[in-house]
């Protein structure tokens, strides 16, 4: 009985040795805690997503609080109502975040692109695209494998018939999808304005285009000289929109031949 008691009496003296231990130690290696460090991270959402231009939501929020930016509006995945509360926050002006939506620019569905090979791989865009530049006869467009769909914090991406789509009530306009298409075929459009898109990126000469796609832009000029604005050019062979420039009048899709420039004007549901 006595060597049980014995074996309690030694664990516990361990125990409080080592208690004492991390108490001192806590107290000497402690990290001095910025509370208005801490007061704005509190204010960001958490996507960690580094459309800010930081790394991630500490990053911007030690940014801020060190005084290296004063932009309380870099966050668009929070909004205006983060740039305020973070402005309340350090005595600076809010500024305005206008609201963005992601899409994706390419109709190369399992109805304008045949496949060209099986491919049985793991179902990666970026891994794929290593392989003959991928399953599609369009070595341009939307694979379709959903690296996009995994990194969207927001749920906001899905596949339809071969290709990314991207629901503009969850999108947060993050930028995870664009850095992460292999292809760079993901833009951001302003909310509730009408803005031309040319809903292709090959770069191919037109005839050559038009055996890969059957909606691909074929570099013929046409949306150039029926734009009134000289918003469209064409760079590379497919056409280009500067949505600077772009009113949304429509006279560019109306000239394109193949369909390949709609004009969107996306608006939140919810």
């Amino acid at each position: 009985m006595s060597s049980i008691i014995i074996a309690v009496v030694i664990v516990a003296a361990i125990g409080l040795i080592a208690g004492l231990g991390l108490a001192v130690a806590s107290i000497f290696f402690a990290v001095p805690v910025d509370e208005t460090e801490v007061a704005v991270r509190e204010c960001l959402p958490g996507a960690n997503c580094g459309a800010c231009g930081y790394t991630g939501c500490d990053g911007y929020a030690g940014a801020l609080a060190k005084g290296e930016t004063k932009e309380c509006n870099l966050c668009i995945p929070g909004g205006n109502d983060t740039a305020q509360a973070i402005a309340g926050i350090l005595g600076l002006s809010a500024g305005e975040i206008v609201p963005q939506v992601a899409a994706v620019m390419c109709q190369g569905n399992n109805m304008n692109v045949e496949e060209k090979l099986e491919y049985s791989g793991v179902k990666s865009c970026k891994i794929a695209t290593q392989l003959f530049g991928g399953p599609k006869n369009c070595v341009h467009g939307c694979i379709g494998f959903g690296d996009c769909v995994e990194v969207c914090p927001y749920e906001a991406i899905f596949i339809c018939d071969g290709v990314a789509r991207i629901n503009p009530d969850k999108c947060r306009a993050c930028k995870m999808c664009i850095k992460t298409c292999p292809r760079q075929l993901i833009d951001l459009f302003p909310l509730d304005v009408a803005k031309a898109a040319v809903l292709c990126k090959n770069h191919d000469k037109g005839a050559q285009t038009r055996k890969q796609c059957k909606a691909g832009c074929i570099g013929c000029m046409k949306c150039v000289k029926a734009c009134p604005a000289e918003a469209v050019k064409v760079e590379n062979f497919c056409a280009k929109v500067d949505y600077d420039k772009c009113i949304g009048c429509g006279e560019c899709h109306a000239a394109c031949p193949v369909g390949c420039i709609d004009i969107f004007e996306i608006k939140k549901h919810f």
